[in-house]
């Protein structure tokens, strides 16, 4: 990997070098804009810090931006959203969606630009419920300042991120995520050091636990990596093809063991947290006790409905974005076949079953990845800043092993029209 890295620097990569140069630049204008707090909120932002719920996660995502309220505090999280929304109404949901699912690249343009207007709505929508409920403002004025500022950083975010994947390396979106969260990890470990060795343990014994803790990181990180290239390969052959005729070269259709990636955890987190906001708004005593007592998954019925919630969501995205029915019909429609399946419905239930064994293993991967802070800070008792695991460190491993094979995919195609051009 690192080989491949240091090939960038080489004279013959020196497009690929500007794309490198210009992705870091873009990513330090993100950092540099996640430390600019919007001016009209900082009156009541030492009065704010309190439970963000479901939004820790995006707060995780925009690198802390969102709780010190900057001008890019809401991130892309209301792309994500709208991306989660635009994939529900292709299922048949709205037609129109659903046709132009099937047009193809086409459709895709015109479906990534709905989506982009859908963000930014909510962008909007978000940015005002948040400075009301959250920040607690009552003026209007002030009000609508913050939230068109917010929305103004999210559909800048929007920009550089097409910037990034047009002129950069990568998915603009997916590194200006990774970035967000990357930000956040010296927190973890400086506030790892002072609890462990600056804190009441004996010298000796917090280094021994300080030392620990990054070793479980480390293998928590690996064992993220593995989850993460994992995959099923279910072997398919064409009807049309001979095995000779392609120099015995197997076709697999490769299943993830986690496909739905940190879907189920977002979603999950959002139904807990709903009715907690409902009872601050209905302002309830007897709700807001029973939801503290029974709800919040820091409790242990909170906890175990918060895996609970991981399991469904696990189930329903992945079989909502890979249909065992429509994944047998491609295959029927490109004379395609899997060796000892019949083609048609027992193709379908034999897929369904695969992808059903293989998403239990990838939820509780996910349970246990988004349940270790949390026993951590209550088993261990240590601060909410200090935690092993969770989601964040998923989404860092599976954009940069993305972004990785990006740039190992053009290093190989320069070397292969370089051998091209020397034979020529």
């Amino acid at each position: 990997m690192l080989k491949g890295i240091a090939k960038i620097f080489t004279k013959e990569n020196k497009d690929l070098r500007a794309r490198l140069y210009f992705t870091l630049f873009a990513l330090g204008i993100f950092c540099l804009g996640t430390s600019i707090t919007i001016t009209w909120a900082i009156p009541w932002i030492n009065t704010m810090y309190q439970e963000l719920g479901f939004l820790e996660i995006f707060n995780l995502m925009s690198g802390g931006g969102l709780k010190s309220f900057s001008i890019f505090a809401l991130g892309v999280s209301p792309y994500i959203t709208a991306s989660i929304i635009t994939q529900l109404l292709q299922m048949d949901i709205i037609p129109y969606f659903k046709e132009l699912k099937d047009q193809g690249y086409v459709g895709r343009q015109k479906i990534n630009r709905i989506t982009r207007y859908i963000g930014i709505i909510l962008a909007f929508v978000q940015s005002y419920a948040i400075t009301v409920f959250y920040l607690g403002v009552s003026d209007a004025g002030t009000i609508l300042k913050i939230s068109l500022v917010m929305t103004a950083g999210t559909a800048f975010l929007l920009w550089l991120g097409d910037q990034i994947t047009n002129k950069g390396i990568g998915n603009g979106q997916s590194l200006l995520i990774m970035a967000g969260i990357l930000l956040s990890l010296p927190s973890i470990f400086t506030g790892a050091y002072t609890t462990f060795i600056d804190g009441s343990f004996a010298l000796p014994l917090g280094i021994s636990l300080f030392v620990l803790f990054i070793l479980v990181y480390i293998l928590v990180i690996v064992g993220i990596i593995w989850i993460t290239l994992a995959e099923r390969r279910i072997p398919i052959q064409y009807s049309n093809r001979t095995a000779s005729a392609y120099g015995a070269k197997e076709s697999y259709l490769p299943i993830k063991i986690n496909s739905s990636g940190v879907i189920p955890v977002i979603f999950a987190s959002m139904f807990l947290t709903i009715p907690s906001v409902v009872a601050s708004l209905i302002k309830s005593e007897a709700a807001i006790e029973f939801i503290n007592k029974y709800i919040l998954y820091t409790t242990p019925t909170g906890f175990i409905l918060y895996v609970l919630l991981i399991f469904f969501f696990g189930y329903f995205y992945t079989f909502m974005v890979m249909n065992p029915e429509d994944m047998s019909k491609d295959l029927n429609a490109r004379g395609a076949y899997i060796p000892g399946v019949r083609p048609g419905m027992e193709t379908s239930k034999y897929i369904s079953k695969t992808i059903g064994r293989l998403t239990a293993v990838g939820s509780l991967f996910l349970c246990v990845l988004a349940g270790m802070p949390v026993l951590m800070s209550s088993l261990a008792k240590l601060p909410s800043s200090v935690s092993i695991g969770g989601t964040g460190i998923l989404i860092v491993v599976g954009v940069a092993i993305e972004t990785y094979k990006q740039i190992e995919s053009g290093l190989v195609s320069r070397s292969y029209q370089k051998r091209r051009a020397i034979k020529k």
